[in-house]
């Protein structure tokens, strides 16, 4: 039998298709999302996804942000809601996602459509030849596929992060945390990592480009 997260972060998953809608409510806005099965926690918001983005910085500035890994769309849709003048950036991997992605903006922001740019792919490959660069880039990372993974992320998020820019992540405690934070210590410094908050288990992370 599969698990979730071989189902999540292929193009084309193979388990039958299902359809839901589950309301959420998200700094003090309430959210209705259409969600499929075969992408990331489909039934319900999960923690660690809420956690990141009750505590994610956002600025409400003209930007350019990023939700990498975007499953169907929630932080960058509450990205958009929250700084309305913003280019929001979409990128997952799996074709459901993107399809409740763009299923969730009609919802809930299509007023802002044309700021939003959804994209089919891995990580930054749709970004190949595109000349674009971030202020913000928010992830809640497939960390059950490794941590070897996410780390080698840090080589190239410095060609897609303006200088000042940030990357704003969750990790698990349990599911290595601690020692992504020492790891990325010793490999920039403590003026480019910090903590924005630990709660119910997850670390919220925000790098800084130099």
């Amino acid at each position: 039998m599969r698990n979730e997260h071989q189902d999540y972060s292929t193009e084309l998953p193979e388990v039958p298709l299902k359809v839901y809608t589950i309301p959420v409510s998200l700094k003090k806005h309430l959210y209705l999302f259409k969600t499929v099965s075969g992408i990331f926690s489909y039934k319900k918001l999960d923690l660690g996804t809420k956690v990141l983005i009750e505590n994610m910085v956002i600025n409400k500035k003209s930007s350019q942000v990023l939700d990498l890994g975007c499953g169907y769309g929630i932080i960058g849709i509450v990205l958009a809601y929250e700084s309305p003048e913003s280019s929001v950036y979409f990128i997952d991997i799996n074709k459901r996602a993107i399809w409740s992605t763009k299923e969730n903006i009609k919802l809930n922001i299509p007023y802002l459509q044309s700021n939003l740019h959804v994209y089919t792919g891995n990580y930054f490959l749709p970004l190949n030849n595109k000349n674009v660069k971030f202020d913000a880039i928010y992830m809640n990372p497939p960390i059950r596929k490794g941590r070897e993974e996410f780390l080698n992320l840090f080589k190239e998020i410095k060609y897609y992060l303006k200088s000042n820019g940030s990357f704003q992540f969750v990790i698990r405690k349990k599911l290595g945390a601690e020692y992504i934070y020492k790891y990325l210590i010793d490999l920039y410094s403590d003026k480019q990592i910090r903590i924005l908050c630990k709660r119910s288990g997850y670390w919220v992370f925000y790098f800084t480009q130099i």
